[in-house]
């Protein structure tokens, strides 16, 4: 039922065999079934104690996070390369695998690679250091390569089936925008481009909170040539523009430290305070850094 709540009536109607009055009929049930109109603040807060945290792997990521990464909401680590996007993707396809007492979401991961560089290898040093079997931690991995943004979408549409039949703790894409970047270019193709983005990202928030899911996105980066000449630090900004960053709950700015040291700052979030970590990338994924 609130799968139904969730879609646009012409969406259910470009379902094969889906009259526009059968739709119609469908939508009318579903409201008398469950009414998705107003709650008071203390129902809601009551639907907020479903939210699971699940940790990064390293205690002072976790402070920085508020206990660690959300269910039923959409957390971006956006960064230049080798800032730990994809290395903290590995490790927290392991620790959702965990029990909820040791901060995991005792459920399985799904991986979507739109870059290649989703390393099974990577996954048994990481799952041994929790305590886990390797081959057990793998197989409870399911990882889809995407190649267009056309596939991407596809392939999210194929998840809520997988959930619905399997309990399932985290969502990774890596890089949410990738292929947008590949597939258009230029102005002229532009709002094309973040109106399908705009789509990918609704339905993200939509599996978050059906299914209370983690969902932890990455995303690159543009040089700003304007932002250097503005005097500020860094003339980076993450690409996607204002239909990423209203979609994303908490987004995290990611950038190198000293050695294998790397700082996580608090971008944007509705609830955490804007202050910033340093951890440290290891072989056994993430960790506390080592002063």
């Amino acid at each position: 039922v609130p799968g139904i709540h969730m879609q646009c009536r012409k969406d259910l109607a470009n379902i094969k065999g889906l009259s526009e009055a059968k739709v119609d009929k469908i939508i009318e049930a579903a409201r008398k079934v469950c009414d998705a109109g107003f709650i008071t603040g203390v129902t809601c807060l009551q639907q907020r104690s479903r939210v699971t945290k699940l940790t990064t792997g390293s205690g002072s990521l976790d402070r920085l996070l508020g206990g660690g990464m959300e269910s039923m909401s959409i957390t971006e680590a956006f960064g230049e390369f080798r800032t730990g996007k994809t290395q903290l993707a590995h490790t927290l396809c392991v620790t959702c695998q965990l029990p909820m007492s040791l901060g995991g979401g005792n459920g399985k991961a799904i991986y979507i690679d739109t870059e290649s560089t989703f390393r099974p290898e990577r996954i048994k040093p990481i799952a041994e250091r929790f305590g886990l079997d390797g081959a057990a931690a793998l197989e409870n991995i399911l990882v889809a390569r995407a190649f267009t943004h056309e596939h991407q979408m596809h392939l999210l549409s194929q998840i809520a089936a997988k959930m619905a039949e399997d309990q399932f703790s985290l969502l990774i894409i890596d890089s949410i925008t990738a292929l947008f970047r590949v597939d258009f270019s230029g102005r002229g193709e532009l709002a094309e481009r973040q109106q399908k983005l705009a789509k990918m990202l609704s339905l993200l928030i939509k599996i978050a909170e059906e299914y209370n899911v983690v969902v932890y996105i990455t995303n690159q980066v543009v040089a700003d040539p304007g932002g250097a000449s503005m005097f500020t630090a860094d003339p980076k900004k993450p690409i996607g523009g204002n239909i990423l960053a209203h979609a994303s709950t908490t987004r995290l700015s990611l950038r190198k430290g000293r050695g294998d040291q790397r700082i996580c700052k608090v971008y944007d979030s509705p609830s955490l305070p804007e202050s910033e970590c340093v951890f440290s990338i290891s072989e056994q994924g993430i960790v506390d850094a080592q002063e």
